[in-house]
């Protein structure tokens, strides 16, 4: 008995094409580490703004310096995106938007929340 093997020699993951069901579940993933690595540093900033006015002004002049505003912005949309993406997949086992049209739908919802509060994060910052 032969069989033919049919499947793919190698994987360049660079020509891959995810859905943007797949891209929304891989962000999910993405955002959910993002959130958990940070967590001791926001921790850690935390109890040292609390300790003493000193440690607040230290913590100040850390969220002042530019590359940790970017760090910060990448947590928030990591929050963000973690929770619209978290509603979404509850939806979806409760069956809800499960058939193919409703699930890209929400999928494109979930991608633009998480930008557009980005943005206006943004704007209330740059304001």
């Amino acid at each position: 008995m032969t069989t033919k093997n049919v499947r793919p020699k190698f994987l360049n993951l660079f020509r891959i094409h995810l859905p943007v069901t797949g891209v929304v579940s891989f962000a999910h993933r993405v955002s959910g580490a993002v959130l958990v690595l940070s967590l001791p540093v926001v921790v850690f900033l935390f109890a040292l703004s609390l300790h003493s006015e000193q440690g607040f002004e230290r913590v100040s002049e850390i969220l002042q310096c530019g590359w940790v505003r970017l760090l910060s912005l990448l947590v928030l949309w990591a929050l963000f995106s973690h929770l619209f993406s978290g509603v979404r997949f509850l939806l979806l086992d409760l069956d809800i938007g499960m058939r193919l049209a409703a699930a890209r739908a929400s999928a494109w919802l979930v991608l633009a929340l998480a930008a557009l509060v980005l943005i206006a994060l943004l704007m209330g910052v740059l304001l």
